[in-house]
């Protein structure tokens, strides 16, 4: 599957392109702006793009209008067709955000049934009775998502909601050539339509990806052959941070292996799933972290570790926002990308990660831990690396079974002897190829 083998870069794109929260009507061709960031996406060593919702929405794009049509603060399906030609060009996929889940209260069907109640032929499309009252006072009740009445739920029980939804999907893999779908909250969708899906898509389009949305509980319910072929790892987000604010490694490696270590009875041995320090939902890692020098060693990780590593615009320049601030403190607008040493080095990481069989399918094994140090090995059939951590001030001597006499870091380039150990610097992330 390419999309093991490949680092992704997340955009929000009502916030890139610095849209009005409100669905204003007004017709701005703001996705064009993607267009400038091509350069910097390639030059990054990008090989996929994870768009956050653009299809028109209320607000903050998970309350869908219409399935089969871009923002209008964002432009046209024209524009977006430029865009996606653009990035296919330079060999980089196009992955869109699936809200299946829910709609806004815009979504056009919601709106017949409010016009028309019983008349409506999509009454059943939602949750509905008409005994009780909204929130919004419509004279019926309906189910929103998580108590969020902005957010109607969809029936995914009702195979007219499943079929308008599949052939958007295939609308946007004809007409725009995309290669895989996000699915938002994939924890709560009903698991027939997630199968449905999985074998649909699979027809549509040999390698179509689904990624899903999980932030708790047994991944493998819906990471498996039959529904999403990825999830997002929040336990290792989590684990990531918190280990370095803490200064114990010992949280994160334990987690890694639980997830994949060498035992047979490891949770997800083989899978591959996002890898990530940030995204749209939480704070920045710059914000989060209580040492700025800890930054390069949280994408260390999620380079290091098995999965699929993913950045979210900005990050990689190093920009804060604090979740206490509001979503929007998360998705701001740029008017062009920005290139420092952090950005240098999580472009030598994704080179690294593109190359190396090792990082994209190899098992994991921990070779020596401390709170402050972590040494672990990704070993596959052809390649063998070594990703070692030191997350303290002071200079560190690794003392662990190396196999070899010396190595080439995969990030910074630099010949690193393991005669009498490996010594590692302070703040200190390495990707290591033994000669």
């Amino acid at each position: 599957m390419w999309a093991y083998e490949n680092v992704f870069y997340q955009i929000y794109p009502l916030g890139l392109c610095g849209a009005p929260f409100e669905n204003d009507g007004v017709l701005e061709h703001r996705i064009l702006r993607v267009l400038d960031f091509i350069p910097h996406i390639k030059k990054l060593g990008i090989g996929a793009i994870y768009f956050s919702p653009l299809f028109e929405s209320d607000t903050h794009g998970y309350n869908t209008r219409d399935y089969k049509k871009i923002d209008v603060r964002l432009g046209t399906n024209e524009d977006f067709k430029k865009v996606c030609d653009a990035l296919h060009a330079e060999g980089i996929k196009v992955v869109l955000d699936g809200v299946f889940n829910h709609v806004g209260r815009g979504f056009w069907a919601f709106k017949d049934v409010l016009e028309k109640r019983w008349d409506s032929p999509y009454k059943d499309w939602f949750h509905i009775s008409f005994d009780g009252n909204s929130n919004y006072n419509d004279g019926l009740w309906y189910e929103g998502w998580e108590g969020n009445f902005d957010l109607v739920k969809l029936n995914l029980r009702n195979p007219a909601v499943c079929d308008h939804l599949i052939e958007s999907v295939k609308f946007w893999i004809d007409e725009f050539g995309i290669d895989g779908l996000r699915l938002d909250v994939a924890y709560m969708v009903d698991r027939d339509f997630l199968k449905r899906l999985r074998y649909e898509t699979s027809q549509f389009k040999e390698d179509f990806f689904l990624v899903g949305e999980t932030l708790f509980g047994d991944y493998n319910q819906i990471m498996n052959d039959e529904m999403c072929h990825s999830v997002t790892n929040y336990e290792c987000y989590k684990g990531i941070h918190s280990a370095l604010n803490s200064m114990n490694l010992f949280e994160i490696v334990h987690s890694l292996l639980r997830q994949f270590g060498p035992e047979q009875w490891t949770l997800y041995k083989g899978k591959h799933m996002f890898s990530f320090v940030d995204n749209h939902d939480v704070s920045r890692i710059a914000s989060i972290l209580q040492n700025e020098k800890h930054i390069p060693l949280a994408y260390t990780l999620i380079f290091g570790m098995p999965g699929i590593p993913i950045v979210y615009y900005g990050s990689e320049w190093g920009v804060k926002g604090d979740k206490k601030d509001g979503d929007p403190s998360l998705r701001p607008a740029f008017e062009k990308p920005e290139w420092n040493d952090l950005t240098d080095m999580i472009s030598n990481m994704a080179a690294a990660f593109s190359e190396s069989e090792a990082l994209q399918y190899g098992g994991m094994k921990s070779l020596q831990l401390t709170n402050k140090q972590c040494v672990f090995e990704r070993e596959s059939a052809n390649d063998r690396v070594i990703v070692a951590i030191n997350a303290d001030e002071n200079e560190f001597r690794c003392n662990f079974d190396a196999r070899a006499g010396r190595a080439k870091d995969l990030i910074s380039g630099e010949v690193v002897d393991f005669g009498g150990g490996l010594l590692l610097p302070p703040y200190t992330g390495y990707i290591l190829r033994a000669f």
